[in-house]
């Protein structure tokens, strides 16, 4: 498995937000408000992968007074925050469409609170993608001092 590059991610999350305003540009007045309630379920998720990484890290690294740490859960650690990576670059295209349009209404009562849950929101996707990247690194075998000597 290749490690999750930043350029792709910012590919996504452009071309989904893109598509995401041209559509709610065209379905605004049809679609349910925001719920707030992403952006700190969103944040939770990333708390728990960046600590997920920390734990790992210092479990590979075999720090002082952790146990040692399965291959298996590493792997699966490290799709974890690969897939997470993936689909928080979806969501924090939708919510950018969503705050693109909402934000071109900003004199209105309701899209202004929609901008600013869909902005949150966008934000706490990019932290939970930050987490993801720093899960996916953490999980990373150290490379053997042995291998690196000049022959």
């Amino acid at each position: 498995m290749r490690p999750t590059r930043p350029g792709p991610l910012v590919g996504i999350i452009v071309i989904v937000a893109l598509v995401s305003w041209m559509v709610v540009r065209e379905f605004y007045a049809d679609l349910p408000i925001v719920p707030w309630t992403a952006i700190p379920t969103v944040l939770l998720l990333a708390v728990g992968e960046a600590y997920s990484g920390w734990v790992t890290k210092a479990r590979i690294d075999h720090k002082p007074d952790t146990k040692p740490v399965e291959p298996l859960a590493v792997a699966r650690l490290a799709a974890l925050g690969k897939a997470s990576a993936y689909v928080g670059a979806v969501f924090a295209g939708f919510f950018g469409g969503f705050a693109l349009h909402t934000v071109q209404l900003f004199t209105r009562e309701t899209p202004r609170a929609e901008f600013f849950i869909a902005a949150g929101s966008l934000l706490a996707f990019v932290v939970l993608i930050c987490a993801a990247l720093f899960l996916e690194h953490a999980c990373r075998i150290p490379k053997d001092p042995e291998d690196q000597r000049p022959r």
